[in-house]
């Protein structure tokens, strides 16, 4: 994941409201477009970049809902 991706996911991830979220919801427009490698390559490194801390207020609930991992942006 690029710098770019990053800083566009930042700013989608701070316009979001609190609460529980699947990471296409924040990747956006073009997710349905991806071959399916490239969701999970996409997917595993944004996993890894929020256990990071990468992105403050957004953690990993640990649980899957609706076909994917379930995120939690905090109130912080």
């Amino acid at each position: 994941m690029d710098e770019a991706l990053q800083q566009r996911l930042e700013k989608a991830l701070k316009k979001r409201p609190p609460g529980e979220f699947h990471f296409p919801q924040v990747y956006g427009a073009g997710w349905d477009q991806l071959y399916i490698g490239d969701k999970v390559k996409l997917g595993n490194t944004f996993l890894r970049l929020v256990r990071l801390g990468r992105f403050p207020g957004i953690e990993d609930t640990g649980k899957k809902k609706g076909g994917g991992r379930l995120y939690r942006k905090t109130g912080r």
